[in-house]
């Protein structure tokens, strides 16, 4: 995978930060990525959460007969 790949920019107030998200295999058994951290804008501190989730990831669950 390549570096951008796995890259979020934010952007809020007009003050872009990037954050590095890490491939992730959630409880629900879907698939994609997800990161933390923390930026400033506007002189303000912000704590930021990403969360990307792969549509259709999540396995079917078999009928019951």
């Amino acid at each position: 995978m390549s570096e951008q790949a796995n890259m979020a920019t934010i952007q809020l107030n007009g003050d872009k930060q990037n954050f590095i998200i890490d491939k992730k295999d959630f409880k629900t058994g879907s698939r994609g990525y997800y990161g933390t951290g923390k930026m400033v804008a506007g002189g303000k501190k912000y704590q930021i959460s990403i969360q990307v989730v792969e549509i259709g990831s999540k396995p079917k669950e078999e009928q019951k007969k």
